[in-house]
């Protein structure tokens, strides 16, 4: 069994289902990329596996074990960390007290964490008195990540990282991803930059309306001419 999978996921909000039976996994030191058009439930699914949505079908589950009765706080405890695409880091505080804060959970020393934060992401360290609200997009975003990263997560979920950020940025943020992954994280990520992000990626999944419309490694499924048409601009 994968180490971190989503299951036969149905659900939505107020009664309506947005979720139709899809299934996303990803195992350690994997990247797994979930794309397809707007409204067809990706940042849903990841919420979904999160603890923020409850399912009226389907499982989650982590090395084994049933997720479903836990929330996101107790789910952080079992080794997710998720990052969302808005709202995802403290404007008025510094970089450093942004990573001090994503270290809640622990209760032992987190200053070698922030150390390997800021060998990772080098222009935070240069920034760490200032307050995250002065950054540009990209460092926000490396921010939100590195802050994700101070509970030591063995999956990282990640809700759009690249969005707003230009083409240069997005390489670097996926360049320190693959990074990340190499380390043994599970890297899980909905992405709208789908063909780059499938080629980093070592397995995809391709939603349509809540559903798993092709699912294969991310190699393949840039192969797929149908793939291609529908989703990547041909």
């Amino acid at each position: 069994m994968p180490f971190l999978i989503g299951e036969n996921m149905i659900g939505g909000y107020g009664g309506q289902n947005i979720l139709n039976g899809c299934t996303i996994s990803v195992d350690k030191g994997e990247i797994a990329v979930v794309v397809g058009p707007n409204g067809a439930g990706k940042s849903t699914a990841m919420k979904a596996m999160f603890g923020m949505l409850n399912l009226s079908k389907g499982t989650v589950s982590i090395n084994g074990e049933n997720m479903e009765k836990l929330k996101p706080q107790q789910r952080v405890l079992k080794g997710m960390g998720f990052v969302p695409q808005n709202n995802n880091v403290f404007t008025s505080m510094t970089v450093e007290e942004n990573l001090e804060m994503g270290a809640f959970i622990r209760h032992d020393h987190i200053q070698e964490n922030i150390q390997q934060v800021y060998e990772l992401f080098s222009v935070l360290k240069e920034k760490r008195f200032q307050p995250a609200g002065e950054l540009s997009g990209g460092q926000r975003q490396q921010v939100a990540v590195g802050r994700a990263l101070m509970t030591k997560p063995e999956v990282l979920m990640l809700d759009e990282p690249t969005a707003g950020v230009s083409p240069m940025v997005m390489d670097e943020l996926f360049d320190k991803i693959i990074e990340i992954a190499e380390t043994g994280v599970a890297i899980l990520m909905v992405e709208q930059n789908a063909r780059q992000a499938l080629s980093i990626a070592n397995k995809g999944f391709v939603m349509v309306q809540g559903e798993n419309k092709y699912t294969d490694s991310g190699q393949k499924l840039l192969a797929n001419e149908e793939v291609r048409k529908a989703f990547l601009g041909g």
